[in-house]
């Protein structure tokens, strides 16, 4: 006899189905099994036996095969753990083997025959609900899995022998309920920032219309304070996005208790994080930095330290809105849409054009610096604006700042404007839209025209430049509830392209 068990391997956010079929029969004591198993996958032996023997279930002395179907597709992690015991169980009629046919399972075992949580609940459930079955996993990964859906049957046991008594009727194991994590910790706000008016307004339009910001300045004048406090002018997550988001944290491992939250990721890796780290790889090609940052910012302070291929990695992901990690064997592709905020120096020193400051190298040591960062990623970036250091007026007699739920109000305001436009199946955000759909929806007015035909001529726009300034625009009409673009707002949107235009020279 055969028993069949229904489990997933994972590629990418997707729930590829594996069948574990299991056979007992006479022979060579031992337990193989086959499938393309790496090495979490080939312990699970050990703790399968050690698991079943804690739960009271002893092993025949025959020959057990374990297969995992198709056999050319690799399988990976320790999830296949509890798919193979309860087709042993279910094998040696421990269990009622028809009980797992409407069930897809995933769970990892303790030596004891607990079940531990494992990556991944929530695309498992998600894939188990589209071909109409239900999920087995581990009680900490319950609340994760519940959100796929009210319809589902998921069970949640904390142990093989809770599972078994639930089968055998002695049992009822209740359906998990969908847990939202609680945001204690409150953000930092907009009104502790003295000064840097200028660069509140860039942060401001940036989060309206979901593009991407370059500051620059000397050392201490609030740029990583300003980033820091992007988040606080963020709208939530919609329930979509909130899915989005969450499937990629729960194949990462990184979903606190099974919890979700609908505050938008605010990712800021160390400027020594390798491309790898940034985009997405490794042995089991893992989500990077920028997918975890999914529907979120991912925010790079000190951005000429970070290595100029993780950079030039970036470019892919900031065009078309995924990572797709390729290597010989396989190839996968985790969503990445994200809003890129970079922080930097204007030069080594930090202090270059700053009054008062003058740098041993000259020119050169700005030059040199800026060079890091290659034109084609500059391009990619709408606004970019010069943060000076704050003066000692601000510092000692602060005027009243505007408080984050000022400015997230108009940002919210912003963007249900974009939602409307482009509709509930678009991008969302200026930002993400269409060459074809900016040219609708931001057509200037004459004396716009005119000053966008001659500053692109002047400036040497890039037609990527061109369309950016265009979006930048449109979000910033957006924000004064305005139908028309205007030649004001052609103007500022023009403004926080030729901030950064000594960079793109420098690359």
């Amino acid at each position: 006899m055969v028993a069949r068990v229904s489990t997933v391997a994972f590629q990418g956010i997707e729930g590829v189905p594996v069948e574990v079929q299991v056979m007992v029969a006479p022979g060579r004591v031992v337990t193989q099994i086959v499938g393309l198993p790496d090495k979490a996958v080939a312990e699970s032996r050990e703790r399968v036996h050690a698991a079943l023997h804690a739960s009271g279930l002893a092993l025949p002395a025959k020959k057990i095969t374990v297969n995992l179907a198709p056999a050319d597709l690799p399988k990976e992690g320790s999830h296949f753990d509890l798919p193979i015991a309860l087709g042993l169980m279910a094998a040696l009629g421990a269990i009622p083997a028809d009980a797992l046919s409407d069930y897809v399972v995933i769970g990892e075992l303790n030596l004891d025959g607990t079940i531990a949580p494992v990556a991944g609940a929530l695309p498992a459930a998600i894939g188990a609900n589209a071909i109409g079955k239900g999920l087995i996993c581990p009680a900490e990964s319950g609340a994760e899995a519940a959100w796929a859906g009210p319809d589902i049957d998921i069970l949640a046991p904390r142990s093989l022998i809770a599972l078994a008594n639930h089968f055998r009727g002695t049992q009822v194991l209740s359906r998990p309920e969908p847990a939202i994590r609680a945001n204690t910790a409150s953000l930092p706000d907009l009104a502790d920032i003295k000064g840097q008016e200028s660069a509140k307004r860039a942060l401001e339009v940036a989060a309206a219309g979901g593009h991407n910001l370059l500051m620059v300045g000397p050392p201490g004048s609030g740029k990583s304070m300003l980033a820091a406090r992007l988040p606080s002018i963020l709208p939530p997550l919609s329930a979509a996005e909130l899915l989005e988001v969450s499937m990629i944290h729960s194949v990462a491992g990184q979903l606190s208790g099974g919890k979700l939250s609908d505050r938008r990721p605010f990712r800021t890796p160390h400027h020594s994080a390798t491309m790898a780290a940034l985009i997405g790889g490794g042995l089991r090609a893992r989500p990077g930095e920028a997918s975890l940052a999914h529907h979120g910012v991912l925010f790079l302070d000190e951005f000429p330290e970070f290595s100029p291929q993780a950079l030039d990695a970036l470019r892919q992901p900031l065009e078309t809105s995924e990572c797709v990690i390729a290597r010989a064997n396989h190839r996968v592709s985790y969503p990445a849409n994200i809003q890129l905020v970079a922080a930097m120096n204007p030069c080594r020193c930090g202090m270059a054009g700053e009054p008062g400051h003058s740098c041993a190298r000259g020119p050169r040591c700005m030059a040199d610096y800026q060079a890091r960062i290659s034109g084609p990623l500059m391009d990619r970036i709408d606004i970019r604006i010069d943060v000076p250091a704050v003066s000692a007026i601000d510092l000692i007699r602060p005027t009243p700042a505007e408080k984050s739920a000022d400015v997230a109000a108009r940002v919210a305001r912003a963007r249900d404007i974009q939602r409307n436009r482009f509709g509930a199946g678009g991008t969302g955000t200026n930002a993400r839209c269409s060459t074809a759909m900016i040219e609708k929806y931001a057509t200037p007015d004459t004396a716009g025209l005119q000053l966008l035909r001659d500053a692109a001529e002047k400036m040497k726009f890039s037609a990527r430049g061109y369309h950016r300034v265009l979006k930048v625009a449109r979000t910033l009409a957006d924000l004064e509830g305005k139908e028309e673009v205007g030649r004001i707002h052609l103007a500022e949107a023009i403004s926080y392209r030729i901030a950064g235009e000594r960079l793109t020279t420098a690359a």
